[in-house]
This record gives structure tokens, C-alpha cells and sequence, in this order.
């Protein structure tokens, strides 16, 4: 009995695995089926796609040749004209008083009056009183002086009434005779009285001097720039009270290489040795500065040089002179004094010259010109040159076309083309375009 259980239980794991192998079959089988289908779709894609593209092959043309046009370059031209330039001389400078004092009482005492100009950014007219020291001792002083000048006065004429009594007793008792010293006609006493007299006049004249000097003045129209004194104060002779500067006009000195003092007569400009001046006509200047938010302008004049060369830059300055800065004309402020200004120089006038754009100069004096569509390289006589332009008196035609473009290659005879040739419109774009900055003023 046990055997015979022991080969069902056998059995039946037999079965059970038998069971098992089938059902993995069926499944594989079932999963190999769907493969298939999707194995049969992929490759039904792949012919059409084949096919497709065969017929593409088959159904193609050849490309058509077509011949590409080589273009020459495009450059930016632009023509010049012989004219007359004038030329304009270029600095920088700042602006300082022509006239600036230190006001320094000449008497002490005690300030009893001060002007209310007397104040920094104060201004004062021309000898209208600053401040005014106390004068009391002083006036005190002019009595004195004049006492002592009517005392010499009297003994003057004491003298002068004895000698004429001791001229009359000598004739009388000696006629027709000279004295033997001159003290008997009493001649040294009146020259004592007489010299006395007029030391008492010299310090007449000094007291009131010195009473005038208790009144502070200036004879010119003066800015304040500082001050130190106050109502009450005493005040030491010859200790500064104050800064001031005229405002009749200022000064600006400006450096430049010595040879742009060739392009204006400053020279002549200058005092001669005897005093007096070689050339009565001045240089023109216009002085720009950018100040309370806009730019403004003044006119001005060269006076003069400086009179040496700076050891170090090698350059010599010039001293350029605005009158009336204070002057106010169409909403200007005054031109003040530490304003950091340009000044255009007005220079001598070059003849039958050409004004080339410095952008169109290579190798310091070659110019690219195009002419009939062909670039050609010419060389310039330069003769000055400034920020924007430089100034040719020959090796360029009246009416040439200089090319402002920058080229990586230039041979030539080279083709280029042109802006005009483009568009016919740019030729306004050409108009005075190669015209130097002009002077200009309010």
C-alpha cells in the first residue's frame, strides 16, 4: 500500500509538471505569433519605403549650373574740394584772474563798518568802500598836524617881520654897505622857520594820509573769493583781511607744441623793447566750456606768450584773454575763475588746401582714391594735422574720391564699388562733410 501511494504522489508531480511545460509552451507560442505579425508589419514598412525611394532615385533631375557673379567691395567714399581753409588752433587751459590782490589794511584799528559784499562770491563796484577802520585817532592826528603847521607858519612870519626890521636898521647905519655874516639880516633864522614849516606840512600831509587809509577800497570791479574779518575786529597793518579778484576780465593759459605758433602771429603780438607794442590787431580765440549743464562760449584774444619752454613737456604757453566774463548773454553764466575750458585759437589761412578726414590717412600720408571703379594709392603733402582732419597742399585733385572704409587687402587698380553707385541718393550724404569745425560764439 505504502508503494502503490508512493507512485500516485509520483504520478501526479509528473502530471503537474507536464501541466506546466504545456502552458509555457502555449504562451510561447502565442508571444512568437504576435512577433510574427509585428515582424511582418516592420518589414511591409521597409519595402514601401524602398520602393519610394527607388522611384525617387529614378524620377530626379540633375542640378542646374549656374554661374555666381563675384562682387567687388563695398566702400564709403567721399569727395574733397581745394578751397581756403582757416586754420583753427586747438588747446586746453583753465581759467584764472588777470587780476587778483589780497586786500591788507595799511593802519591798524578797530573795524566799525563792513561792506555786505565783503564775502565770498561777494561783489564790490570799483571804489565803493570795503570796510572801514575806527578814524577817531586819525582825525585826532590831522588836528595835531594842522597846529603844529599854523605854529611854524607864525614863527615864519615872526622871522620874516624881524628881518625885515634888521634890514631897515642896517641901511640906516650903514648905507650902501653889505653885512659881514648873514645873521645880522636874520637870513638863517627864516630858512630854520621856513624848514620847520614845512616838516609841519609833511606830517599834515602824512596824518591825513592816514585817515584816508582807514577806508578800504579797491579801484576795480572785484569778486570775493575769501574773507577773514568781522564787524569789531582789530585789525594789524599789513595782515589780510580778505581775497578778491577783478572781474574785468580773466586769463587762460594754454600749452602747445611750438609748432602750431606757426599758424599765428603771437610773436608779434608781443611787446617790443622799447616798450612798444609791434602789432596793434589781436588773435581771435573762442573759449567753450561745458558749465551749469549746457555748453557756453566766450569771446577772447591771444596777448601774449609766457615767454619760456616748459623743460619737462617741451611746450610753450600761450595766454589767451576774456574780457567782461561776467556778462551775461542769452541765459550764460559768468565764466569763474578754475572753469576748465577749451580754446580755439583763430589761425592764419591756408591757401588751395584740402581737409582730409583723418579715418581715410594709411602709413601717415597715403589716401586710397577710387576713380571709374578703381581703387588708386596716393601720397599727400601734409602740412598740419588735428584731431579730425589733416591739412594737404597737394597729391590730390580738386573733386577726388577718398574712400573712408577700411580694407584687410589693398592693391592696386583694385575694383571696389561705391556707396553712390548703390544708391544715387548718398551723394547728399557727401555734402561739406570734409568742412573743418568752425569758430563759433555767443
Amino acid at each position: 500500500m505504502v508503494a502503490k501511494n508512493q507512485t500516485k504522489a509520483v504520478f501526479k508531480e509528473v502530471l503537474c509538471v507536464v501541466k506546466n511545460v504545456f502552458i509555457k509552451v502555449a504562451q510561447a507560442v502565442k508571444k512568437f505569433a504576435v512577433r510574427r505579425k509585428q515582424l511582418t508589419i516592420c518589414l511591409c514598412i521597409l519595402a514601401l519605403g524602398v520602393l519610394l525611394a527607388f522611384i525617387l532615385i529614378k524620377s530626379r533631375r540633375p542640378p542646374q549650373r549656374m554661374k555666381q557673379e563675384i562682387l567687388a567691395p563695398l566702400v564709403k567714399v567721399e569727395q574733397l574740394n581745394v578751397r581756403d581753409i582757416q586754420m583753427v588752433i586747438r588747446g586746453y587751459g583753465t581759467v584764472s584772474p588777470k587780476v587778483e590782490v589780497e586786500i591788507v589794511p595799511e593802519v591798524p584799528g578797530k573795524v566799525v563798518s563792513i561792506n555786505p559784499g565783503l564775502k565770498a562770491g561777494g561783489l564790490i563796484p570799483a571804489r565803493e568802500q570795503i570796510l572801514q577802520i575806527d578814524a577817531r585817532d586819525y582825525e585826532l592826528a590831522v588836528q595835531q598836524a594842522n597846529a603844529v603847521v599854523a605854529d611854524a607858519q607864525v614863527r615864519l612870519d615872526i622871522e620874516v617881520a624881524e628881518a625885515e626890521v634888521a634890514h631897515r636898521e642896517w641901511e640906516q647905519l650903514h648905507p650902501d654897505t653889505e653885512p659881514a655874516s648873514s645873521l645880522v639880516l636874520r637870513e638863517p633864522q627864516i630858512r630854520q622857520a621856513r624848514a620847520a614849516l614845512e616838516s609841519a606840512r609833511a606830517q599834515l600831509a602824512t596824518a591825513q594820509l592816514r585817515l584816508e587809509r582807514t577806508s578800504l577800497s579797491l579801484p576795480f570791479d572785484a569778486l570775493i573769493i575769501s574773507e577773514k574779518v568781522d564787524l569789531g575786529q582789530y585789525v594789524v597793518a599789513g595782515q589780510p583781511v580778505a581775497v578778491a579778484y577783478g572781474i574785468e576780465s580773466v586769463e587762460i593759459e594754454i600749452p602747445l607744441e611750438d609748432e602750431e605758433l606757426a599758424w599765428f602771429d603771437i610773436f608779434e603780438n608781443s611787446l617790443a623793447l622799447n616798450g612798444t607794442r609791434a602789432l596793434t590787431r589781436s588773435v581771435r580765440a573762442v573759449v567753450k566750456a561745458d558749465f551749469a549743464g549746457a555748453e557756453h562760449t566766450w569771446n577772447g584774444y591771444v596777448t601774449r606768450t609766457t615767454g619760456q619752454v616748459d623743460k619737462t613737456s617741451r611746450m610753450i604757453s600761450v595766454v589767451v584773454e576774456v574780457p567782461q566774463p561776467f556778462e551775461r548773454s542769452n541765459g550764460r553764466p559768468p565764466l569763474l575763475s578754475g572753469i576748465f575750458a577749451e580754446v580755439l585759437i583763430e589761425g592764419k589761412v591756408l591757401k588751395n588746401a584740402l581737409a582730409v578726414p583723418r579715418d581715410a590717412i594709411h602709413d601717415g600720408n597715403k589716401v586710397w582714391v577710387v576713380n571709374d571703379g578703381l581703387l588708386h594709392i596716393q601720397t599727400l603733402d601734409i602740412v598740419r594735422a588735428d584731431r579730425n582732419f589733416i591739412y594737404a597742399i597737394s597729391g590730390l585733385d580738386d573733386g577726388a574720391m577718398i574712400v573712408l572704409s577700411s580694407l584687410d587687402t589693398v592693391t592696386e587698380y583694385m575694383k571696389v564699388r561705391t556707396q553712390l553707385d548703390v544708391s544715387p541718393d548718398a551723394n547728399q550724404l557727401n555734402r561739406d562733410s570734409n568742412q573743418p569745425e568752425p569758430m563759433e560764439a555767443d
